[in-house]
């Protein structure tokens, strides 16, 4: 019988991991919950079992999980990313019930999960880190902890969830009275967000450039990097777009955050894949916090390294050694990921959950990658993350790829739901991005991004007008 391996998560990134175990001759298991039982990556899998109705909380759910494992004879489980991912309990669940984790020991998650701990293990080991605190205490003397680092480094401060990640439980203070304001909401929201009301504080870095390093890691120690991502075009703490690498960056700032970031996860004892992430300002980088899983911006690295991180992923969990070594990579040209959300922009990016996609039609050719689950006739759940479809450009330019952009979003037809795609078209024309000039506030000091129109072209009208009259045999719109 051939291997199985199941696929704890649904959506574009569950069919992204299908496809490399297949492609290693190994049978994917899929799971869904009954929202999702319409859903692509259920019928690209070779076996699926339905783990509830959900939504959501049967995807979290460990023993579910572990149970569909047995049930379909699974020896491995790649857990993809969000869900449970980086949920140390469930690592420790499939260690347990002797499957493999695709993914970092249990206890090197709990350690990097912990982000007090996991800036203890950087302080040791030398890693340069933003002045922050311990988890302060409960109750007014961890207050009181607050406002003396206050006092000492100044506002504005991070008020960070200790257990947070994704971008949530996190709040920027601006003053000691907001700090006195916030403090007991942010407990009571880390605790309901993630289980744990720990907190802590950092000294903000305002601005600064978002950069990440892909690692790898076997279970001899052999750890490399696979270059740099610039992720700072961010709402609301969640990133859009990724890039890769990061190219505002001089050579010797690349090496030195790429070396940085190898010595950060042998501090870590890190196994398989892994981001490291890092705040740039003002020449000097930052420890922020290690992922220890997929990230989904980890085909912009794929796009100019050549190494598929996902098969890698597998084969080192199945207790393969790295067959490559540092001077085997080698970084070429640009790629950047744009994230195709059935989302609104234009109202605070809310999502377009229950709307049916009418059109579909996706752009190809040389350089443009897309890893989604859309289709036309695809009805979007309300009850999940609003992302669509990634879409991963490369050129040997920039110049080259922020044409082939222009091009692939132009070509780009989604109808039904709002999208994000005329959003981009605008950001692309602008000269900061063109430049290369943004940071962690480029989407507040470009408000007149907003500023578009939903039709973009007369090609794309007229792609959804015969695509209405196949569907339905006649045009909706006509008088």
């Amino acid at each position: 019988m051939k291997t199985k391996i199941l696929v704890a998560n649904r959506g574009e990134i569950a069919i992204r991991i299908i496809r490399a175990i297949q492609e290693l001759n190994y049978e994917a298991v899929a799971i869904y919950e009954t929202p999702d039982r319409d859903s692509m990556h259920i019928r690209v899998a070779d076996e699926a079992v339905w783990i509830g109705d959900g939504p959501r909380c049967d995807y979290l759910n460990i023993e579910k999980v572990i149970n569909a494992a047995q049930k379909s004879g699974a020896k491995a489980i790649h857990p993809g990313y969000g869900f449970l991912a980086e949920n140390a309990g469930f690592a420790r669940a499939c260690e347990k019930a002797g499957i493999i984790f695709i993914g970092p020991p249990s206890d090197v998650i709990d350690n990097l999960g912990n982000k007090v701990m996991a800036r203890k293990i950087m302080a040791d080991a030398g890693i340069p880190m933003v002045p922050g605190t311990q988890n302060l205490k409960a109750g007014d003397e961890g207050l009181q902890e607050a406002v003396e680092f206050g006092k000492q480094y100044g506002y504005p401060l991070m008020l960070k969830a200790t257990a947070g990640g994704g971008g949530r439980g996190i709040r920027k203070i601006d003053k000691e009275s907001q700090l006195k304001e916030q403090y007991i909401i942010a407990r009571t929201e880390a605790k309901a967000a993630f289980g744990d009301d720990s907190v802590y504080l950092e000294k903000a870095v305002v601005n600064p450039k978002h950069i990440e390093v892909q690692i790898v890691a076997d279970q001899k120690g052999n750890t490399i990097h696979l270059g740099t991502r610039d992720c700072s075009i961010q709402r609301r703490n969640q990133k859009l777009i990724e890039i890769a690498p990061a190219f505002q960056l001089s050579k010797e700032q690349q090496e030195e955050v790429s070396r940085t970031a190898v010595q950060a996860a042998k501090a870590a004892q890190y196994l398989n894949a892994g981001t490291v992430e890092f705040l740039f300002d003002n020449g000097k980088f930052y420890f922020m916090e290690i992922n220890t899983r997929l990230q989904v911006e980890h085909t912009v690295s794929e796009m100019i390294t050549g190494i598929d991180i996902v098969r890698t992923q597998i084969k080192l969990a199945l207790g393969k050694d790295l067959l490559i070594e540092q001077k085997d990579i080698h970084l070429r040209g640009h790629a950047v990921e744009m994230r195709i959300n059935a989302e609104d922009p234009k109202n605070n990016f809310m999502p377009e959950g229950g709307k049916t996609v009418r059109v579909y039609r996706s752009p190809g050719g040389y350089g443009v990658r897309l890893d989604g689950f859309c289709y036309q006739g695809f009805s979007i759940p309300q009850v999940y993350d609003s992302l669509l479809v990634k879409l991963t450009v490369f050129g040997w330019s920039w110049n080259e790829t922020v044409d082939r952009l222009r091009r692939s979003l132009n070509n780009f037809v989604i109808s039904g739901p709002k999208t994000t795609i005329p959003f981009y078209l605008n950001l692309i024309k602008d000269p900061d991005f063109k430049a290369g000039h943004f940071d962690t506030s480029f989407l507040d000091t470009h408000p007149h991004l907003l500023d578009y129109e939903e039709e973009t072209s007369e090609v794309n009208k007229l792609a959804r007008l015969i695509a209405e009259i196949h569907s339905k045999g006649g045009n909706a719109y006509a008088a």
